[in-house]
């Protein structure tokens, strides 16, 4: 012990000249190889044919050049330096951004089919798993759009229409607006349990009252689900996807909701084989379940329980909480323009009066109300970013040449907020959807379903809702500030996947 003892201390000058230089000779080794795989990294992106974009890092990609609160801003930025189109790296992953109407046109319109397949999104393929119609692609995203859009345009089932649903749930949207007695109130429960209520129609053939605990429970899903989509957790899910089974955090508490949402919908679809008239649908599970049995010896049908299941959540989540955070938003931008409301109220009494139900066909002689609406949707950019698409071959787009499966996101905002188009873009101007004599006016740069072959499957239902839910409400309703409408905050300081709208809170006077 003594011979080991005497060893290390004459030996310790020497050990401690040799451990610095040691440590030192390991930290310039790791930078000169973090430099090499940087470089060869960047080169290895140039010599590609994708558009030009920010050098991204190894293994992180260009996320730290991206403001997570306002990616949209971030974007915008980017244009300005590469142009309208260029790309990002998410991770390992190259993604190209289209920024502009003429660009986006020319992808999603002129060169359709080739820009018709989904984008990768981490979280809803893990969800998922590409089965539905939102988040498929191939010929199983084919044959169930095809199905869908075809079952909600001819929506024939039972004895009553689309329209007549969206009728009946206005009215009760009223009933409960009249029950705060004008106190100031915040809408957003209420707001989200009418458009809820009409999906729950079309698939279920059946709505809810706005108490019922199962109906509250679904509610809850829903609107947490579309909250955690915008947290700074699961952007970083999304924009690293190699690392995300490595990473705690929300993801989970949004795949223990889908999977709620899920067994709530399985047991009505158990209740709909028990019950099922394949000669007399009610509904749109009815009509599925009807499209199974006439495709149950085809190989090659995509029709099955997995899909309708999957199907019914994302006309869950693309038709409830799309459609109430657009209500509410435009009942914040009519608070805060108090002339718009003088003159949504002049028109509805003139056109409908105070005792007639509103009616789709009203639209044709309401040019204010209908550029009210869109101006609504143009202004509140609710999906600044879209749903990513992806190319589904090899294609030659502008100079470039996109490889198969390169995603790609047609940047809404950069359409919408097009001050070559909108006047005072930046600004809630309804003469935006009007011409000099107060006649509607439609513009191409209003996509805020998107365009194209992947646009929006419930554009029509949700046209509707809007157009009928705001008549109904300013039919019945004058609609007071609590506080001074000047000092009214319409705008969200993060943006992320969605633009929701800010808590608020305001008075149903009835008129």
């Amino acid at each position: 012990m003594a011979t080991v003892s005497v060893s290390l201390r004459a030996a310790g000058p020497y050990v401690r000249a040799m451990d610095p230089w040691g440590l030192s000779t390991t930290i310039l080794l790791t930078f000169i190889l973090f430099l090499t795989l940087l470089f060869l990294w960047s080169q290895g992106f140039k010599r590609g044919k994708l558009p030009p974009g920010p050098t991204p890092l190894p293994f992180i990609g260009n996320i730290l050049q991206l403001n997570t609160k306002n990616f949209t801003a971030s974007l915008f930025q980017l244009a300005e330096k590469y142009g309208p189109i260029y790309t990002l790296y998410f991770g390992t992953q190259p993604v190209v951004v289209l920024h502009g109407y003429d660009i986006i046109k020319e992808a999603l319109i002129d060169q359709g089919d080739g820009f018709a397949d989904r984008g990768f999104v981490p979280i809803f393929e893990d969800v998922l798993k590409g089965q539905g119609v939102v988040f498929s692609r191939g010929e199983r995203w084919k044959q169930i759009r095809r199905f869908s859009l075809m079952t909600l345009r001819n929506f024939g089932m039972g004895k009553r229409s689309i329209e007549e649903r969206v009728q009946e749930e206005a009215k009760y949207l009223v009933e409960e607006l009249r029950k705060t007695k004008g106190q100031p109130t915040d809408p957003t429960f209420i707001l989200g349990c009418a458009p809820c209520n009409v999906i729950c129609s079309i698939l279920f053939r059946e709505r809810f009252k706005y108490k019922d605990e199962q109906f509250l429970h679904l509610m809850n899903l829903l609107n947490e689900n579309f909250k955690l989509l915008n947290s700074p957790w699961l952007q970083i899910y999304n924009f690293l996807p190699a690392f995300r089974v490595y990473l705690p955090g929300t993801h989970k508490t949004f795949y223990r909701n889908q999977e709620k949402a899920k067994l709530f919908i399985l047991e009505r679809v158990k209740e709909h084989q028990k019950l099922l008239d394949p000669n007399n649908p009610q509904d749109y599970i009815d009509c599925y379940l009807s499209k199974m049995q006439q495709e149950k010896d085809n190989p090659h049908s995509e029709f099955d329980l997995e899909n309708l299941i999957a199907t019914a959540r994302d006309l869950f989540g693309a038709g409830t909480e799309t459609t109430s955070s657009t209500l509410k938003h435009g009942l914040l931008l009519i608070l805060k323009h108090p002339e718009v409301q003088a003159k949504i109220h002049e028109e509805i009494d003139r056109v409908i009066g105070h005792n007639r139900v509103p009616s789709i066909k009203d639209r044709q002689d309401m040019p204010y109300m209908d550029a009210v609406v869109h101006e609504v949707q143009r202004f509140i950019d609710l999906l600044p970013l879209n749903l990513p698409h992806a190319v589904n071959s090899d294609i030659h787009f502008q100079q470039y040449v996109l490889p198969k499966g390169t995603t790609i996101y047609p940047i809404l905002s950069s359409v919408l907020y097009d001050s070559k188009e909108f006047r005072n873009s930046d600004q809630f101007d309804p003469q935006h959807f009007l011409d000099k004599d107060g006649k509607f006016k439609k513009s191409d740069h209003f996509m805020p379903f998107s365009i194209g072959k992947r646009s929006c499957l419930g554009e029509g239902l949700a046209r509707m809702e809007l157009f009928l839910f705001f008549t109904t409400i300013l039919q019945n309703f004058t609609l007071k500030p609590v506080g001074d409408p000047d000092k009214i905050s319409v705008k969200n300081t993060q943006v992320s996947f969605s633009n929701v709208p800010p808590h608020y809170q305001l008075c149903f006077i009835p008129r």
